[in-house]
């Protein structure tokens, strides 16, 4: 039996956190860059800087004190982008632009996995799309969200609920609740104190009725018949589903 090398440890997640000033080396990986010009690697190193894939290929490591990187040995781990872009990949587009690719210049959004997980590319992106639960780490810009199949930022639901059909209010910033109206007096929403808003629709009461929760600038939804939505404040403008709303004021 192979002993499975050990990799993505703790040790390694504290180098990484410690070190956010210097770059981070990822050694020794299959690499799928998904790069039409550089393709799949073995035995592969990817340096990350500033939030960007800075190189990718092997002997990378041979320069990682010269340049202070954070080394983690990614010894029998197959590296996929965590984000695809398929518009690129059918239409093309200069490369080092936008995710997509693990080529330099590329955004860090990456998905690691075990080789046992990912013997070839497709059944590296199935597992990574079906598997969150066998991730070895995950990076967003280069930055860890997922380490040693363990999730370090756990993305809750908006106002602490569990689940889509749970009561309770959300999080409520009371300088904006009240009733939202777009510029053509066609949608009225109504944001309640509650954590609840009720739209009005070229004069249908009660069109759609549901949840909210804002963050900051942004809004989101959930609606009683189960889509999410979400809007974002300007001010006092609020973009919604390409409708501009203000607040009407009581008289």
């Amino acid at each position: 039996m192979t002993d499975v090398p050990v990799t993505f440890t703790a040790a390694d997640l504290q180098a990484v956190r410690t070190g956010t000033s210097r770059p981070l080396l990822l050694t020794d990986a299959t690499v799928h860059t998904l790069d039409p010009v550089i393709g799949t690697m073995k035995h592969a190193d990817v340096l990350i800087g500033g939030g960007l894939v800075v190189g990718v290929g092997p002997g990378i490591v041979k320069a990682a004190d010269d340049d202070g990187a954070v080394v983690v040995s990614a010894t029998g781990t197959t590296i996929v982008p965590a984000i695809l872009d398929l518009s690129a990949a059918l239409t093309g587009r200069p490369r080092g632009e936008g995710p997509g690719t693990l080529g330099p210049g590329a955004p860090a959004h990456l998905v690691v996995l075990a080789d046992t997980d990912a013997p070839d590319l497709d059944a590296a992106l199935r597992i990574a799309l079906t598997g969150p639960d066998r991730l070895r780490a995950v990076l967003r810009d280069g930055v860890p969200l997922v380490w040693d199949g363990t999730v370090l930022n756990p993305a809750s639901q908006p106002g602490g609920t569990t689940g889509t059909d749970g009561g309770g209010a959300g999080h409520v910033d009371p300088e904006r609740v009240g009733v939202w109206v777009d510029t053509e007096d066609f949608l009225h929403q109504e944001l309640t104190a509650d954590g609840r808003y009720d739209e009005t629709r070229g004069g249908r009461p009660h069109a759609f009725q549901g949840r909210y929760w804002i963050d900051g600038d942004r809004i989101d939804y959930l609606d009683d018949l189960g889509f999410w939505a979400f809007g974002r404040f300007d001010g006092d403008t609020l973009h919604h589903a390409g409708y501009t709303m203000h607040r009407r004021h009581a008289r």
